[in-house]
């Protein structure tokens, strides 16, 4: 992107009976988080959800910290949302890549 920002999109899954807390707990979303995020240059993250599916798309500054080893705080975070999400063994939401088929500024 011209203005030094990647975009991304995956697919992540919820567990039946979830949605309602999924949605709960983004709607009271911890500050530190929010914090955590913009400090890794993460931005305009938005996810949305089709049934059990969850559609996430973000933007991320070039060269950010999104790769390195999980925050403390985002570790926390995968804690509290592992029993409403289908997850890695680490406890990382499991995630699948969403191809790009076309996009228009």
């Amino acid at each position: 992107m011209a203005d030094g920002h990647t975009r991304e999109a995956f697919v992540m899954w919820l567990r039946p009976g979830n949605e309602e807390i999924y949605k709960q707990k983004h709607d009271e979303i911890w500050p530190e988080m929010l914090e955590l995020m913009k400090a890794q240059g993460i931005a305009n993250y938005s996810i949305y959800r089709h049934g059990l599916m969850l559609f996430a798309y973000l933007e991320h500054e070039a060269g950010s910290t999104r790769d390195a080893p999980p925050d403390p705080i985002l570790l926390r975070w995968w804690d509290m949302m592992r029993p409403y999400m289908v997850c890695n063994p680490d406890g990382s939401p499991f995630q699948a890549p969403a191809e790009e088929m076309f996009h228009a500024d």
